[in-house]
């Protein structure tokens, strides 16, 4: 039997794992919905629609996972963190039922289709600026009496969740343009590609920004990021992220198709380590342990077994779905 105190980091290791999947997978989805209005009627929005056609719903499973996951593995933090964001929850939600229902009506309805537009933008950048926020709102503190949330209804709206709602917005907006670099062709390629040099460059700034307000949010972060001898080990993240800048403009700049989303994907891994860096091993910063809101152990190593079933089966259709629409993509397909 493991121990109770190794299931929890396995757990958390799992829903970090189904969080950060989600957030690459879903959002260069995201980002094209962002992205969209500044593409041209006819060909350009065709070839961004079905880039992500075979799969952006199936994208969508991991953000199931990690919610679902959160309330079975870790109760107590799902019971605090979902009164304190009730309404950024409530947000992403709707978008992202806005944003599917559009995708699938701007086929079907052609006579309403700048209106399905309209919604499927709104909903993308609705759902990204509330997960954004979201993730503002538990970096920088959840009030906790006890066991139960203490705040009030607005304490998620800070400058600091409204700069990270409005950074990933851009970074979303990066991986859609870098996704349909590598997918489409034509104009839609080449309008994908001027927007991903600009987006870049914000992507980078606000990627600054996050890094140097976050320390300021509280003592443990300063600690953990500029105390010796941890700087030795947290000073390469900033460092690679550098290196990964200079890779991408590079490959912008010599016209790779996959290179700049490759790139793009590592900047948003560099940035969940340094989420990592920052809360681990706290689920609800400073406020209550991956240990306190653990699930009983019997609970958590149920779980355990049907998640180790279910995870792989997932995995391999979602690459094998990739792997057959792997090619590029026309007004009419792929191919």
């Amino acid at each position: 039997m493991i121990p109770a105190h190794d299931l929890a980091t396995i757990w958390a290791c799992i829903l970090a794992f189904s969080i950060f999947t989600y957030v690459v997978m879903d959002g260069f989805d995201l980002g094209i919905g962002i992205l969209f209005p500044s593409f041209a009627v006819g060909d350009e929005r065709d070839q961004a629609m079905n880039s992500i056609a075979p799969v952006w719903d199936g994208n969508e499973t991991w953000l199931v996972l990690g919610g679902g996951g959160l309330m079975a593995a870790f109760p107590l933090a799902y019971a605090i963190i979902l009164p304190a964001t009730y309404p950024l929850v409530v947000a992403m939600l709707l978008g992202l039922v806005f944003r599917g229902v559009a995708f699938e009506y701007r086929w079907r309805d052609p006579r309403h289709r700048a209106l399905w537009d309209v919604a499927f933008t709104t909903g993308s950048i609705v759902a990204t600026l509330a997960q954004g926020m979201l993730l503002g709102a538990v970096l920088q503190g959840i009030r906790v009496d006890g066991r139960a949330y203490a705040g009030g209804w607005l304490d998620w709206l800070t400058p600091f969740s409204a700069l990270t709602g409005v950074s990933l917005v851009i970074g979303y907006a990066l991986l859609g343009a870098c996704w349909l670099i590598g997918k489409t062709e034509g104009a839609a390629q080449a309008h994908a590609r001027r927007l991903a040099f600009p987006l870049g460059i914000a992507t980078f700034v606000a990627m600054a920004a996050v890094s140097a307000a976050t320390p300021f949010l509280s003592f443990d972060y300063w600690h953990r990021w500029f105390e010796m001898p941890g700087v030795l080990l947290t000073a390469q993240v900033p460092l690679l992220v550098v290196i990964a800048a200079v890779a991408f403009f590079w490959s912008l700049g010599r016209g790779k198709d996959r290179m700049p989303f490759v790139v793009a994907l590592c900047l948003f891994a560099l940035g969940f380590v340094g989420l990592g860096i920052s809360v681990f091993p706290y689920v609800v910063p400073r406020a209550v342990t991956i240990w306190q809101a653990a699930a009983p152990a019997s609970s958590q190593m149920f779980m355990l077994v049907g998640t180790a079933i279910v995870m792989p089966l997932i995995l391999g259709y979602t690459g094998w779905a990739y792997w057959v629409f792997r090619g590029k993509v026309g007004v009419e397909g792929y191919h």
